[in-house]
């Protein structure tokens, strides 16, 4: 998908219960678009899929403790964010960051990503930590681009499928 450079600025607010079936579709149509470059025929937009992401979901907004935003156009939610704080105060962990595909290269990811920074500074963090599927070049290539690094204290998962990333705030 080409950047829209006339896509109007994603809407970035609290996400609520009432998001949670809008959220469990676009994070479930990105997991499917991103997982079928690795494994093309696999069928990952299922109705169990549906239903593993409905109680990923359903828990995550359930938590006080994992602030939850979404990005919103049109009043349609096309994106959503999730992170908590780690033990040590001073890191944050962004859990997840999933934009419908159909609105990839629009500006959704990196307003998410924007409004995550604004939150995590106020709260007086020092430093963000996610891991990334190894092979999603694409949300590789998103986060390099916006800073983060990897995590010269995080050896790779043994299987060698996620790469843990880090940002000094």
């Amino acid at each position: 998908m080409h950047r829209d450079p006339d896509a109007p600025a994603p809407r970035i607010r609290a996400a609520t219960a009432a998001d949670l079936a809008a959220i469990v579709t676009l994070h479930t149509r990105a997991r499917a678009a991103y997982a079928r470059a690795r494994v093309p025929d696999a069928p990952f937009d299922t109705p169990a899929e549906h239903a593993r992401g409905h109680t990923l979901w359903d828990r995550v907004l359930d938590r006080e403790d994992t602030p939850v935003l979404c990005a919103e156009r049109d009043g349609t939610v096309i994106g959503a964010a999730a992170y908590r704080r780690r033990a040590d105060p001073d890191t944050v962990t962004l859990h997840q960051l999933h934009v419908d595909p159909a609105h990839w290269g629009t500006g959704v990811g990196r307003a998410l990503h924007t409004a995550c920074l604004h939150a995590w500074r106020t709260a007086g963090c020092s430093r963000a930590a996610l891991d990334v599927l190894w092979h999603n070049r694409r949300a590789r290539t998103f986060y390099t681009r916006l800073g983060w690094q990897p995590d010269p204290a995080r050896r790779p998962a043994p299987d060698a499928t996620h790469l843990a990333l880090m940002l000094t705030l």
